[in-house]
């Protein structure tokens, strides 16, 4: 039997290139009692990156898993901060430590919008799934999820005073909410276009909101209580101007309240800008609003007061004009100053600051971050002789990073660059461009040493001859062009200077999208246009191959380092190996899901990476035909790669604006798990897509469970269904061997405890289930109904023995909603729910108890220590307080601004 090939997993190392990506917001955060206004938190692909906006540098990285990042929400007191993620889950941060101790995950696809209530013991996320979840961060669950919305929720705000929320979406709809009983009380239609955006001013009486048009409209908000009648009124409008009253009358405190809530339409604001708004913020006050568009244009609008509005109109303050801003966040310090954060569309983070209490408020720009990445998508990489820098070209710039610290080294001005190599000794790169010129750079100096017009069309491919002594270009003008290094002296500096000197052309009657030397010299490979792949021999360029059956051009293509083997990948998503001797094609494989843009062999052997526009990196065995492994981080397509001359590192760069690292471990690979991994993966997203149970004998409401069914849900339920198991053969032991003892005597040795509860250390079979440590709630949702009886009757054993109170009244809850139907309907669970009630009331008021007795505790102590030794608790809080009080008072007789 033949030896078993071994493969090595590569596994990813770093992400660098990004500085923001534009799919989620930019927000302005607080780290560890900073100064305000001074660290911005944005998204990094799957990472959270913070930034000192001050010195430019990255301080902080939220580590993510796969999905990328698509909304960030900071919480009130500043230590947390609630990532959404493409794949709909929710997970919190602490600011402090980096580390995520909470997650929720309820949503089936990205989360579009996030936001706490003034006490941050609530979060509410919108999706674009339609749907609206409130979670409990305390207790780290789910309340409720509201439906109603028919289009991706665009945004979500809590009331300070009022448990209500007010909800908008691209469905053109505004809606609001009673969070006690969970419903949808009025619906604002009073927009022709999508809803964008919405902040609540003036003490929350007025509402302002952006849609698809340059018009942001105000609306009038008026609360009344009233106590009348159970009856839903007649839903009227005024032609005269837009208004909508909707009464509605529910149970609180034993008391009828009917909620008037009217919306009048107050009048709009014209923006300069004609695009629809990408979002709007306002601070704490309520003074100062920020919107901005798909334009150039960032508009701040201030609000004032009726005695302020007496004295003049509104206006505009200030239109920030800069390039394309895709998000905008804003903060206001102390004495009037405004810091506004801008996450540009060219990966670049810039901070301005004004003062809004100046007659002609200019803004000044305090920051601006580059240095970490590139304006536009990296289409070249290429690693150095000695694996320890990385070069990098995209549109605008070159830059050359250390490949262990991920430094920028170098950052150099060059043309739309397409292709690129380092010069053998690794003190100069060379460039090829989209208008057809090399350009020649110096590393040590950062300078460009010549420009050469090499070609007349866009030069593809550049590759160094295998004797290190020129190199080769192809370009879209038909040639192939063939040049020599050359040492000459430089009339300015008078020093000797790299150059290249053309020697030989190759015309060809279609474009040249890639050229390969074979390691050997002896032959060079040519993709053209027209499918084809044509080999020639170097030293006469007569034609010896043509290598055909792509059915779109080949885009990329390399040579074994033994001369034996040519790979090609192609635009029609296959990869196809030819043998070099004869140009027979030893398979075709299917590789990507799109067009393949990048092929190479790992040096010295016949494996071989792909990467394609269907956002991953593939390793192929060229001798066996196999898919070894798939590298997935990016969430673009993915432009290029390249392999360092060891074999042991690989860089990649998409059109995220990310580079990742990939490195070469020495964990061998099984094929058989990987496959079982792949599958696994598949059969988790297709479950993330199936629906939220119906509650039994209802239809869909507008309220449901904030849970969703995940592989992990499944397995939970699959353990306590294991734990109940465990019960009932416990218990039937137990009751054999009782009759055991009653017949025979207490001769009968007792049944040995199951491996599982003396693994737990030996518990009892009761504490199994509290053992598991299973997230119950989420797991409840998918056990099955034939289960719940026995779990009734365990829970009811909980609740006597006083054992883990809260948490089993949380579950008897829940499953009493979800199966409400089939446990009224059956006969034998009413003694089961009878005792339930009984117990669980009796123990919830014997707990309560303890707790009024603890507080009233704690409080004579503090009132005895407060006069024995005649200080006062909170007494630096209190003065603290005061303090900005008098603060407050200063401020608001100029324009507040935004928070």
């Amino acid at each position: 039997m033949g030896l078993t090939k071994q493969y090595l997993r590569y596994t990813a190392s770093a992400v660098f290139g990004v500085i923001g990506s534009q799919k989620a917001n930019i927000a302005y955060v607080t780290l560890r009692g900073g100064e305000r206004g001074r660290y911005v938190a944005v998204a990094a692909c799957e990472h959270v990156f913070i930034w000192d906006a001050r010195k430019g540098e990255k301080v902080l990285i939220l580590q993510g898993q796969k999905h990328e990042v698509t909304f960030l929400c900071p919480s009130p007191d500043g230590v947390h901060i609630a990532v959404g993620y493409e794949d709909g889950a929710v997970r919190i941060f602490s600011l402090l430590n980096g580390e995520s101790n909470v997650s929720f995950n309820g949503h089936k696809t990205s989360v579009s919008v996030m936001q706490y209530d003034t006490l941050g013991a609530r979060l509410v996320t919108g999706s674009k799934d339609t749907d609206v979840i409130v979670w409990d961060i305390i207790n780290e669950c789910g309340l409720y999820r509201l439906r109603g919305h028919k289009d991706v929720i665009t945004q979500a705000l809590f009331l300070k005073d009022k448990n209500l929320l007010v909800t908008s979406s691209k469905d053109s709809f505004v809606k609001w909410w009673d969070l006690d009983t969970q419903h949808c009380f009025k619906t604002m239609v009073g927009h022709r276009s999508e809803v964008w955006g919405m902040v609540l001013l003036n003490q929350e009486n007025r509402l302002l909101t952006g849609s698809a048009d340059s018009e942001l409209r105000a609306w009038d908000i008026n609360y009344l209580q009233e106590v009348g009648k159970i009856r839903l009124d007649t839903v009227h409008a005024s032609c005269s101007a837009p208004c909508i009253t909707y009464r509605y009358t529910q149970r609180r405190t034993g008391k009828l309240a009917k909620r008037i809530l009217s919306c009048r339409k107050a009048g709009s604001i014209l923006r300069e800008a004609r695009d629809r708004v990408v979002s709007l913020a306002a601070d704490a006050k309520a003074r100062v609003i920020a919107c901005h568009g798909n334009d150039s244009v960032l508009e701040l609008f201030t609000v004032l007061s009726e005695e302020e509005v007496q004295k003049k109109m509104t206006k505009k303050l200030k239109k920030a004009k800069k390039k394309a801003a895709k998000w905008v966040d804003c903060l206001s310090c102390a004495g009037g100053e405004l810091k506004v954060a801008l996450l540009l569309q060219n990966n670049t983070i810039e901070t301005y600051s004004l003062r809004t209490s100046d007659k002609t408020p200019t803004a000044n720009k305090t920051a601006r971050l580059t240095l970490g990445g590139h304006r536009t998508d990296v289409r070249t990489l290429a690693f150095s002789s000695d694996n320890l820098a990385v070069l990098s070209a995209s549109g605008d710039t070159v830059k050359v990073w250390n490949r262990s610290t991920l430094q920028v080294i170098r950052t150099m001005a060059c043309e739309y660059a397409l292709c690129s190599l380092f010069v053998p000794g690794d003190r100069q790169i060379i460039l090829g461009t989209k208008s057809g010129k090399l350009q020649i750079f110096e590393l040590a100096s950062g300078s460009l040493l010549e420009t050469v017009d090499a070609h007349n069309g866009a030069l593809w491919s550049l590759c160094l001859a295998p004797d290190q002594r020129g190199i080769v270009t192809g370009s879209a003008d038909k040639m192939v062009k063939f040049w020599e290094f050359e040492l000459i002296k430089d009339e300015g500096t008078g020093q000797k200077r790299l150059t290249v000197k053309h020697t030989r052309t190759l015309k060809l009657e279609e474009d040249i999208l890639c050229v390969k030397f074979s390691p050997d010299h002896r032959l060079l490979a040519v993709s053209l246009l027209d499918c084809t792949v044509k080999v020639f021999y170097t030293d006469t360029l007569k034609f010896f191959l043509s290598l055909y059956g792509h059915k779109l051009p080949v885009l990329c293509l390399d040579i074994s380092h033994d001369n034996t083997l040519i790979a090609t990948g192609s635009a029609d998503r296959n990869v196809k190996i030819w043998g070099l001797d004869f140009g027979d094609c030893h398979r075709s494989m299917f590789a990507h899901d799109d067009s393949v843009m990048f092929l190479q062999f790992v040096p010295k052997t016949h494996l071989f990476f792909t990467a394609g526009k269907d956002k991953k990196i593939k390793q192929w065995d060229a001798d066996k035909f196999e898919h070894i492994q798939t590298l997935e981080g990016h969430h673009r397509e993915v432009w290029c790669l390249t392999i360092s001359p060891s074999g042991d590192h690989i860089v990649s760069s998409s059109h995220d604006k990310s580079l990742r690292l990939w490195e070469r471990t020495r964990e061998p690979i099984i094929l058989d798990e990987e496959r079982e991994m792949e599958r696994e993966a598949e059969f988790e997203e297709s479950m993330a897509k199936g629906d939220v149970p119906v509650i039994p004998g209802e239809t869909e409401g507008e309220a449901a469970p904030a849970s969703k069914k995940t592989v992990e849900t499944v397995k939970a339920a699959e353990r306590i269904m294991e734990a109940l198991e465990l019960y009932k053969e416990e218990n039937r032991k137990m009751e054999v061997y009782k009759y055991a003892c009653q017949t025979a005597g207490n001769e009968v040795p007792p049944p040995k405890p199951n491996p599982i509860l003396v693994a737990f250390g030996n518990v009892s079979v009761s504490r199994t289930m509290v053992k598991e440590k299973i997230e119950l709630e989420v797991s409840l949702l998918v056990l099955p109904f034939p289960y719940i009886p026995e779990l009734l009757t365990l829970f009811n054993s909980y609740i006597k023995q006083g054992l883990e109170v809260e948490l089993v009244c949380r579950c008897l809850f829940f499953l009493l909603k979800i199966h409400f139907g089939q446990i009224s309907s059956n006969q034998m669970l009413l003694s089961v729910i009878d005792e339930l009630r009984t117990n669980t009331v009796s123990k919830v008021r014997e707990i309560r108890d303890v707790m009024g007795f603890n507080s009233a505790a704690l409080q004579f102590l503090q009132r005895e220590i407060e006069s024995k030794e005649d200080v006062m608790f909170f007494a630096d809080a209190t003065g603290q307080l005061a303090e900005k009080k008098k603060k407050r008072r200063k401020r608001e007789r100029a324009i507040l601004t935004i928070a």
